[in-house]
């Protein structure tokens, strides 16, 4: 199954993201520091290269990604031409409140005094672009909610003096080329349950940490994942949680067993992990372009 998700607001989003571009100083791109590469939209590389405007790369939910993984995307990231990476948790505003002054690098010919530095927050949905709004602000002023596509159109506030910040709706892409990605996407909850099948997300994501995270799954939920394959941890769960279809004398309740183990991936209670790494990225596209 590949996963596709681009709701019809987000081809208008992209239109008017490309425009606010054209006027931008710095783009800010917050990435789920758990996925960075999967979370990273091609099309706002596409429009920031165009442009040629420099990109601060927030890997946002630091703290609930593997460090050693986080730092390796960093080394990745912060070795490419005019990028600057940094790992933060956007909901604790220390980490926030440095966005500003590492703008202000990438762009120092704003730092005259004269001109305002002038912010866009892009990325995808569900990654905490809205969070990151209300943190810099001190105050609520965009939605936030645990549920992609809450916003939907782009706002601009003033951030003390000289300085402006544009927030903008989350954005997708059309096509996501690599059926991992959408599944990884699917699993971070970056796209919306209208298009996917829990249990088969679930599926996914336990195969992987099946060979990533084992000792993870077998400390939350007390089995023992020798032998097991990814659909057989969600039975596992399903079994370790109680999840049964009533009237089915003991058949596992998939979808809710499913919930329960993405819930649990999602709020940090299985550990810290982490989907991906650049080493991982390179394995699979590799192997991707081997397939054809």
């Amino acid at each position: 199954m590949s996963i596709n998700w681009f709701p019809g607001h987000m081809t208008s989003a992209r239109r008017k993201a490309a425009e606010t571009m054209a006027v931008t100083d710095v783009v800010i791109e917050v990435c789920d520091a758990r996925l960075p590469e999967a979370s990273s939209n091609p099309l706002i590389r596409e429009l920031r290269l165009h442009r040629q405007r420099p990109c601060l790369k927030l890997l946002n939910k630091a703290d609930l990604a593997d460090p050693a993984a986080t730092a390796a995307w960093l080394d990745y990231y912060n070795a490419q031409p005019g990028v600057k990476a940094i790992a933060i948790a956007c909901k604790k505003p220390g980490d926030a409140a440095r966005v500003p002054a590492l703008c202000r690098t990438l762009a120092p010919h704003r730092n005259d005094g004269i001109k305002p530095l002038r912010m866009l927050i892009m990325g995808i949905p569900n990654v905490g672009k809205s969070t990151l709004m209300n943190a810099l602000l001190k105050r609520r002023v965009a939605a936030v909610g645990d549920e992609p596509a809450v916003t939907k159109s782009q706002m601009s506030q003033d951030l003390g003096q000289n300085m402006t910040i544009t927030d903008t709706p989350g954005l997708m892409w059309p096509k996501i080329a690599h059926d991992s990605d959408g599944f990884m996407l699917a699993a971070s909850h970056a796209i919306g349950r209208n298009a996917v099948i829990d249990s088969q997300v679930a599926a996914f994501l336990g195969a992987l940490l099946l060979e990533k995270y084992p000792a993870l799954m077998a400390e939350r939920y007390g089995f023992n994942t020798a032998g097991m394959d990814g659909i057989g941890v969600v039975e596992a769960v399903a079994k370790k949680r109680g999840c049964f279809i009533k009237g089915h004398s003991g058949e596992p309740d998939l979808e809710k067993a499913a919930m329960i183990f993405l819930t649990d991936y999602r709020s940090g209670k299985l550990g810290r992990i982490s989907l991906e790494t650049p080493a991982s990225r390179a394995a699979m596209l590799a192997a991707a372009a081997a397939a054809h």
